[in-house]
């Protein structure tokens, strides 16, 4: 089970790493704007990097459901002579993007002696992170701010492991947001679909899930798209099913030898989106300072520890 778990970890792994590559924002223009056969070719590119560096040209053709003719001059309008050269430059692409990264698995993984499984663990956070570190744009996270920032209610939606996520992100938006709506909550779906009713075009919706991915989230986020909300997706690769409905995506490596996903990067990508919309608008200092001094008389601390022996004391 560790070593399929582990190729899963480091597929994933590659295929956040090509998305950010420059070979993968040409493939991401072509998805966006491309007639639709160079759609198809580039979304399966971006979904398979690592299995395109073993396809042959009629092996490819049939993945993509298109002709061989068509994968050729698709490979010339992104710049390469050829096919082939297409595919060295994915395998290149794959082999510079993912080298850091399948080191530290590599010795995480083939290290001698027996290994305490709670430090392997915390040895696959840190490599989650680094990895997510290395993806992350801050084009991306900057647009996502402004999304947060103009929304007129901004909902955050999980369930499963990911409910606990979508709390603490919306515990980090409430003081900076007009309006932050958990949407499910300790409800299931129903609850969800309820929140989510009157959903519109000023709206934005915060959606995470990872392996396994809660089919609901999916359709939920299908809806508030649909009703002209911007979605915006934390999930852990091109290929999760939420990536195809959201306006902006934070990828958040989630691979694992034994959970069927870590969580610890996606904490990290929460914490990072709160603190670059805290600092992106000098309003929220004060916001902050309001806060603090709202919650202080709660906080333990020196005016605590003198009322506490003054009872002490009257006792």
């Amino acid at each position: 089970m560790t070593s399929s778990r582990s190729a899963k970890t480091r597929s994933s792994s590659a295929d956040v790493a090509f998305a950010q590559s420059s070979l993968g924002h040409v493939l991401s223009g072509v998805l966006a704007a491309g007639s639709a056969s160079n759609r198809s070719i580039a979304n399966f590119v971006l979904r398979n990097p690592m299995r395109v560096t073993a396809l042959k040209i009629d092996e490819m053709a049939e993945g993509c459901q298109v002709s061989t003719a068509t994968i050729s001059r698709f490979a010339r309008d992104i710049g390469f002579s050829n096919y082939g050269a297409m595919r060295s430059a994915v395998a290149e692409t794959l082999h510079s993007e993912m080298q850091p990264v399948d080191k530290l698995r590599h010795t995480i993984e083939n290290r001698q002696g027996s290994v305490w499984p709670g430090d392997q663990s915390m040895e696959y956070a840190l490599a989650n992170i680094s990895a997510t570190r290395n993806a992350q744009s801050q084009a991306e996270m900057e647009q996502v701010v402004k999304k947060l920032s103009s929304a007129r209610t901004v909902y955050v939606l999980g369930f499963g492991l990911s409910s606990y996520l979508a709390g603490l992100l919306s515990l980090h938006l409430q003081p900076f947001c007009p309006h932050v709506v958990q949407v499910a909550g300790q409800g299931g779906t129903e609850v969800a679909a309820a929140h989510l009713a009157n959903v519109g075009p000023n709206d934005l919706l915060v959606v995470i899930s990872f392996p396994r991915y809660a089919l609901d989230v999916v359709r939920l986020a299908k809806f508030a798209r649909d009703h002209g909300a911007c979605v915006i997706s934390i999930t852990d690769a091109p290929a999760s099913p939420l990536v195809e409905v959201s306006e902006h995506v934070l990828y958040a490596n989630s691979g694992h030898a034994v959970l069927p996903s870590s969580a610890t990067a996606a904490v990290a990508v929460i914490e990072a989106l709160a603190v670059s919309l805290m600092v992106s608008n000098k309003d929220n200092v004060e916001k902050a300072a309001r806060l603090t001094e709202a919650i202080s008389a709660y906080l333990y601390g020196p005016a605590t520890r003198k009322r506490t022996a003054k009872k002490g004391n009257k006792a």
